[in-house]
């Protein structure tokens, strides 16, 4: 089966050479269950893990996020298996771009060359084709923590540098100090959706667009409230965990003021013939251009079926407008 590259509509990632699709494969919930980080997610088993990969890959993703937190490491090694897997199994290649993170807490950028050959084990021996700072706070400056970085590119160890999480001011000093090796910062990879709209009032946006630095989102679909089922079936909400509730603002008033919202994207959804979610979705990838590209999850075949179906239409100006409007009126 040849892949389906979703109407051409890869995109260039911050200023570097890689092309992605606008959507690409989060891979958080392949933790295995494990580690602090991990624990958030139940452990999937290795066929559905393949089952997710293979349909996001053959829908047109040709990129996928993950990151050593991420049970310590066990994303990153179900992931490779699974590739290995689908390309002694299938009659094409399944290469993805991999983007991966390093976590800074308590370490310093020492630990950014001493732990890369272990992530790029982790990772089966594939290349890293983006290398992110996990989040800014560790025992180092981010000008050492870019310098570490500058030398692993110099070392043929990575090929880009990106950021998560980095404010404005952060990420526009960590592109400033890459300058000074020949580089550019790639990404900032930041959450972002339609109900939760930071970014677009702290600068870090504007700045992107002014640096030609890609936004990745996560929680693109703001832990599933932006699918519309839990307006559509409240009692759900009893189910999620009260730290969850809390984080995703799943509260009485919280719900009723974006049920406007969430109705606006089931008439678009009427429209175009898909769901709230993959409107929400398609709202993202394109509201900005080509800035913001998206990481959406799976933890089930038909989520990876979901999320990729986002990328085979485009909304209109107006009713990218609509939502945006809708959007803000959700968060007053």
């Amino acid at each position: 089966m040849v892949p389906n590259n979703t109407a051409g509509q890869l995109r260039p990632l911050g200023q570097s050479s890689l092309s992605v699709s606008p959507l690409g494969l989060g891979c958080w919930q392949f933790s295995r269950g494990t580690g602090l980080i991990g624990r958030y997610w139940s452990n999937l088993d290795e066929g559905s893990i393949l089952d997710i990969v293979r349909v996001s890959l053959e829908g047109g993703m040709n990129w996928v996020d993950t990151a050593e937190i991420y049970g310590g490491g066990k994303s990153e090694e179900a992931l490779a298996y699974v590739l290995d897997r689908l390309q002694s199994e299938e009659s094409w290649s399944f290469t993805p771009l991999i983007a991966t993170k390093w976590w800074p807490m308590f370490r310093t950028a020492r630990s950014i060359t001493s732990t890369i050959d272990e992530r790029i084990r982790s990772l089966g021996g594939r290349t890293i084709d983006l290398y992110q700072i996990h989040q800014p706070f560790s025992l180092s400056s981010i000008a050492n923590e870019m310098k570490a970085m500058a030398g692993l590119v110099q070392a043929g160890k990575i090929r880009y540098v990106g950021v998560s999480n980095y404010s404005a001011k952060q990420m526009v000093e960590a592109h400033r100090l890459l300058q000074q090796y020949g580089l550019t910062l790639v990404s900032n990879q930041v959450k972002y959706n339609l109900l939760h709209r930071n970014i677009d009032r702290n600068g870090i946006i504007d700045a992107a667009k002014e640096l030609g630095i890609s936004i990745i989102a996560y929680s693109p679909l703001q832990q599933g409230i932006l699918t519309g089922r839990f307006h559509n079936d409240p009692a759900q909400i009893q189910v999620i965990s009260r730290v969850r509730r809390l984080q995703s603002r799943m509260d009485e008033k919280s719900m009723a003021r974006s049920r406007p919202l969430i109705e606006l994207q089931s008439t678009l959804g009427d429209k175009y013939g898909v769901t709230p979610g993959q409107i929400a979705l398609n709202w993202l990838i394109h509201y900005h251009g080509d800035t913001v590209v998206a990481i959406p999850g799976a933890t089930k075949e038909r989520h990876a079926r979901e999320n990729i179906g986002a990328m085979t239409f485009k909304l209109s100006r107006d009713e990218l407008e609509q939502l945006n409007e809708a959007s803000w009126a959700a968060l007053k």
